[in-house]
């Protein structure tokens, strides 16, 4: 029976050798067609395909805000930076982007929609239907027809549910709220579409509707009383423990300066 001998170490140091440079070659071969694929121009970025809501953009705004934030091509592309650029267009709430071979972007984007606007007269800010703060060209929709909402930007989704509570419960009584605010003390003070201001002292959106709808039926008893409705309201003050103070346009409970005694 013939045994094979083995090699000697020398020529098996040569075939290895000769197999890890045909490795090598081939390896380098592989890269240099694959870097050559990555930077041909056919994959470079042409265009971009825009869906879903876009009525407050149009291809010329995004091409001006997006094209120059984008880097690479259809292979190397950031898709988070690509995302990001779109996200900073004004009105664009969110972004989903995708590679469509060989050289394109598809988006789906989602905007604003205002809820109401935020912060001080002469801010560019709003708050969205999701609660959250933008800044956009406030001369792009009827401000007249918005509320204004203010407190910390931190605190927009409590302020957007309080306003949410509390809009039926005005609205039951004929009254609309036209401004809501947060003070920094931590209470709610409202300022409806009449000019009536209302201090409704501190709490939840639970506890301050509860409060409200127990003075607005009690209001109801006061302004009946003097021949009127709810909607006279001037002010009122909601903040004392065991009651309030209000005010009716038109009521007044000083005697007249002839009736005062000498």
């Amino acid at each position: 029976m013939n045994k094979s001998m083995p090699l000697p170490i020398d020529i098996r140091l040569m075939n290895f050798a000769a197999t890890a440079l045909v490795v090598v070659s081939v390896s380098l071969m592989l890269a240099g067609g694959i870097g050559w694929l990555l930077q041909h121009p056919v994959f470079t970025i042409q265009s971009i395909t825009v869906q879903g809501e876009v009525t407050r953009n149009n291809a010329v705004t995004l091409r001006a805000n997006v094209m120059p934030q984008l880097s690479g091509n259809f292979f190397t592309l950031d898709l988070k930076r690509a995302r990001d650029a779109f996200e900073a267009v004004p009105w664009v709430r969110g972004a989903v982007v995708h590679r469509d071979f060989p050289n394109k972007l598809k988006a789906v984007l989602l905007e604003h929609e205002p809820l109401a606007l935020w912060g001080d007269e002469g801010s560019s800010k709003m708050v969205n239907q999701q609660s959250q703060v933008f800044e956009a060209n406030i001369e792009e929709v009827d401000v007249d027809a918005l509320p204004r909402l203010k407190g910390p930007d931190n605190q927009s989704a409590l302020v957007v549910r309080m306003f949410r509570e509390l809009v039926p419960i005005f609205g039951a009584v004929d009254l609309r709220i036209d401004q809501l605010e947060l003070t920094p003390r931590g209470s709610w003070r409202v300022l409806t579409d009449s000019g009536a201001q209302l201090e409704l002292g501190r709490g939840n959106e639970v506890e301050v509707a509860a409060h409200v709808k127990i003075f607005f039926r009690t209001l109801s008893q006061i302004a009946a009383r003097y021949g009127r409705t709810p909607s006279a309201l001037a002010g009122a003050d909601l903040r004392h423990k065991d009651g309030y103070a209000v005010r009716l346009r038109g009521v007044t409970t000083l005697e007249a300066d002839g009736k005062k005694s000498p």
